[in-house]
């Protein structure tokens, strides 16, 4: 183990143990370091990447404070990672997402209240009106799918599904260009995990919402088999799935 990596584990202890409680100012970088017996080349570049982690917090002029360690903070750099993965992963993502996002659909029905279910109910509308616009549609798909999972009252579990749901927008995107009649599917899908919601009924609404992400794995099951092994398009080299597989928005219209 590094100097910096001791560094690092010795502060995460200290927080872990809540010598340094959320909001607490770490002691002078001298102090800190004979605290730590490390040296304070290495003490810096541990402040560093526990900043970059979103541990720790560097008020310039002030001093570094341990952040509130909140969820949604410590969380939020999932949806970059999932970002950089490559393209040949995302049917693991969106396993991922069968398996976690039924039990939160079912969860929400149970603890979601009027004003929630409202805002559900917007997301709705707004997506039979965006039928014909299919970025706009997967827009309000995007954040009726987070309305959900914001009733379940679980931070973790918010932060969790929008890391990874921001990974699979594209493809469906992509999808909703390709796929003849997938706006009017994905439409009714959302139709009835909202009726489920307004019903309250728990198990109705994790059927519906596994039946709807289901769809989406089916379909991009079968979009990677035509794939595997096939020469990308324009590329006789080919060999496999590459990235870029799902285009970008701009790249779909330039097409």
């Amino acid at each position: 183990m590094s100097l910096t990596d001791e560094a690092i584990s010795r502060i995460r202890a200290l927080v872990r143990s809540g010598d340094l409680p959320p909001g607490a100012r770490l002691p002078p970088e001298h102090q800190l370091a004979a605290l730590l017996g490390v040296s304070r080349n290495p003490l810096r570049e541990a402040v560093k990447a526990l900043v970059v982690a979103r541990v720790l917090d560097v008020r310039r002029g002030d001093g570094t404070y341990v952040t509130s360690l909140e969820p949604r903070l410590l969380l939020e750099g999932l949806g970059l990672a999932v970002e950089l993965l490559r393209d040949d992963t995302l049917l693991e993502i969106v396993q991922v997402r069968r398996m976690l996002e039924p039990a939160a659909t079912a969860l929400a029905a149970s603890l979601i209240s009027a004003g929630q279910l409202a805002e559900v109910g917007e997301h709705l509308a707004a997506m039979r009106a965006a039928s014909d616009d299919v970025e706009k549609l997967n827009h309000h798909d995007a954040a009726f799918h987070r309305a959900v999972v914001r009733a379940t009252g679980n931070e973790t579990l918010c932060t969790l599904l929008d890391g990874i749901s921001g990974r699979t927008l594209r493809m469906r995107v992509w999808r909703g260009t390709v796929e003849a009649g997938s706006s009017h599917k994905t439409i009714a899908e959302h139709e009835a995990i909202y009726n489920a919601l307004a019903a309250g009924d728990a198990t109705l609404a994790q059927a519906a919402a596994l039946v709807h992400i289901g769809t989406t794995e089916t379909w991009l099951r079968s979009v990677l088999e035509n794939v595997e092994g096939s020469p990308a398009d324009g590329d006789p080299a080919g060999g496999g799935i590459a990235d870029g597989l799902w285009p970008e928005p701009a790249d779909q219209e330039a097409r």
